[in-house]
């Protein structure tokens, strides 16, 4: 069997090769060059298109907004920032604005924090940080305003007051004892006399006594609060030197700023939120926190108690430096 199928490949071999000795040789077909004909352009005359105006991106304001704000029900400054999507609106408006959720992840969809996500649906409120915000038009001098509300935040840990005067309203951090009704002052002015000024009140560094219980502190003049904002704490004016006011922050770290930032008189509202008893895994849900890997971590030297120094005063004047002389 094994010589038959020798055999056999070799007769087909043979006869393949005969096949391909017998096949007529190939001949080469010349290429007959085609002449190009050059062909005449002839100009399209340009017929100028009327250009129809494309609206614009009209402003993001929620429902109904807009209208208000055109019949200036909402009134009060224009502002431009550039916070997220949901903070980007034209003018102010006291009406609550939605907002989308993030689920931690930044604008390439990548997580940045973790533990965060679901929740119950929470809509934006506009806060005015800044205390001494003149009306369009209005003469820089002291003014008041009245609280119409103080209400929950569900962005933010303090309440939040709904105050009225002029032409306007806005939204401010509430302080401990502000009740509906109350008549609250704003002023820059720095006298020869500290002032009584009283909770709620908004006044310069400068024109109160020292010992003073602030919160809403600004680092710089006109920027607003930036400082002293969460449930329940508050600062101290421990005193003013060359110009400048140097504060207690929460933290016992002491601040240096300029005696001309404004800072609002007492504690911020809501003092008991660190007493609240969660209870449950479902609130913290309800909150927008996920939970963490049940996993057990041994705890390092971080978990110990640490006795750390007081951090030194941080300052944000510009002071001239001292140089020596010989």
């Amino acid at each position: 069997m094994m010589a038959a199928a020798a055999m056999a490949a070799g007769l087909c071999r043979a006869f393949g090769s005969l096949l391909l000795s017998a096949a007529p040789p190939r001949v080469p077909v010349p290429r007959v060059p085609v002449p190009r004909v050059p062909v005449p352009r002839v100009p399209v005359p340009r017929v100028p298109v009327p250009r129809v105006p494309v609206p614009g991106p009209q402003p993001c304001l929620p429902g109904g907004a807009l209208a208000a704000a055109r019949r200036g029900l909402a009134g009060s400054a224009p502002r431009c920032t550039t916070d997220p999507l949901w903070k980007c609106r034209v003018k102010y408006t006291v009406r609550p604005v939605g907002m989308k959720k993030t689920g931690g992840r930044d604008h390439t969809g990548r997580i940045r924090v973790r533990g965060i996500g679901g929740g119950h649906k929470r809509r934006y409120r506009m806060i005015d940080f800044q205390r001494l915000r003149y009306e369009e038009g209005a003469p820089p001098e002291p003014f008041t305003e009245k609280v119409v509300n103080v209400r929950y935040d569900p962005c933010r840990s303090a309440d939040i007051a709904l105050v009225a005067g002029g032409n306007r309203k806005r939204w401010i951090i509430a302080t401990e004892n502000m009740q509906p009704g109350d008549v609250i002052t704003n002023s820059s002015r720095i006298g020869r006399m500290a002032v009584s000024a009283n909770e709620g009140d908004a006044y310069a560094l400068g024109a109160l006594p020292v010992g003073t219980l602030i919160c809403n502190l600004e680092s710089h003049p006109g920027k607003g609060a930036q400082y002293i904002r969460a449930a329940g704490t508050c600062g101290v004016l421990l005193r003013k030197v060359n110009g400048t006011a140097i504060v207690q922050l929460p933290s016992k770290r002491q601040m240096q700023v300029l005696e001309t930032c404004v800072a609002t008189v007492g504690r911020v509202s809501n003092v008991d939120h660190n007493k609240r008893v969660i209870g449950k895994a479902g609130r913290n849900r309800w909150l927008g926190k996920r939970p963490h890997t049940g996993l057990w971590h041994r705890k390092g030297g971080w978990a110990g108690r640490k006795i750390k120094p007081i951090p030194p005063m941080k300052s944000y004047v510009n002071l001239p430096r001292v140089t020596a002389q010989e």
